[in-house]
């Protein structure tokens, strides 16, 4: 983008792509969330940039060049279109401001329903870890959204897993499927603990996996930040949790016996191998599996069901943002 001239060029460059980036998504930034979500998107992904600080961001975004084109309401920043028309892209600013708030209040609720359904999956066998991503880990969810998860299990018990898992959903009555979406559990993301490490490494997944929010299984979340430090390849800001966050649910004595006695009941290596059968057998018949630029993964340490990925396109609207700013 040759938009800017002199000194902290490329800061500046990049924290306007980092709102551009949010823009897409319908979300205005802090100060503070500039600075935590930073996203460096010139350098190849092996290439580390140096961090840049909370000062530093605050004051390119106060400053001058930045001014012409972004915008701030109630502490919030987010692009701001032409001249021509910036009285209509202010107004759209603070519409876009208020909606987050709202949206905020809708991912708290959303939250407790999650909570409530989290609370017995972590009694499900060979569960070691669930965390809540997409839209609902950024608190920017519609009230019509289904609920994200990430599930971490038992190495060698994927597949086992991943069929109590979806059965107590299903039993709770909060399994998306159908027309069924609204407050419904969407599970299409399930790894191992030997498979941690994301092996989709782009912009999205850095932006995704950097609001990842844990529920349970804080020590294998910690884990989980660890083997996906490639993340700072993109973010350079970002920093794996130190400490627990209040809605994380304990892992219990009580907790702990009763999913170790449905492990011993499942632990059979045939109900393993059965199941593997089944379920490899439905995913390669599943015309979704075959369709174009889907994202299909069925193995041993990893099961990802996204027939369309949100990536491509979230990018594409992100360089058409870029491209409208280098016309301004």
């Amino acid at each position: 983008m040759a938009i800017f001239e002199g000194s902290g060029i490329e800061l500046e460059k990049n924290i306007l792509a980092t709102l551009a980036y949010y823009d897409v998504m319908d979300y205005p930034l802090t100060s503070f969330e500039v600075h935590k979500y930073f996203t460096n998107f010139n350098q190849p992904a092996e290439i580390k940039e140096e961090k840049s600080g909370l000062l530093e961001i605050i004051n390119a975004l106060e400053g001058g060049k930045l001014k012409e084109f972004i915008g701030e309401y109630r502490g919030f920043y987010f692009l701001k279109g032409p001249p021509a028309t910036l009285r209509v892209a202010m107004r759209a600013g603070r519409d876009l401001v208020e909606q987050r708030l709202e949206r905020s209040k809708i991912a708290e609720n959303k939250f407790k329903i999650l909570l409530k359904t989290a609370r017995w999956l972590r009694l499900v066998p060979f569960v070691r870890m669930i965390a809540v991503t997409g839209r609902l880990a950024m608190k920017n969810t519609k009230s019509q959204s289904d609920l994200d998860i990430l599930v971490v299990l038992k190495s060698g018990k994927i597949f086992t897993g991943r069929t109590l898992v979806t059965l107590a959903v299903h039993l709770l009555g909060r399994r998306r499927y159908g027309k069924k979406i609204a407050n419904r559990i969407c599970l299409n993301y399930f790894i191992t603990e030997k498979s941690l490490e994301i092996n989709l490494k782009d912009a999205f997944s850095a932006s995704e996996y950097s609001f990842i929010f844990p529920l349970f299984g804080f020590a294998v979340f910690q884990k989980f930040q660890k083997a996906n430090e490639w993340i700072k390849n993109y973010k350079p800001n970002f920093r794996a949790d130190d400490i627990p966050n209040l809605k994380l649910l304990p892992d219990t004595q009580a907790v702990k016996i009763m999913r170790g006695l449905g492990e011993k009941i499942f632990s059979f290596d045939f109900i393993e191998q059965r199941l593997k059968r089944w379920q490899t057998r439905r995913i390669a018949n599943d015309p979704r599996t075959r369709k174009a630029g889907s994202m299909i993964i069925a193995n041993d340490e990893m099961l990802v069901f996204l027939p369309e990925p949100q990536s491509p396109e979230v990018f594409q609207k992100f360089k058409e943002r870029l491209e409208k700013i280098a016309c301004q």
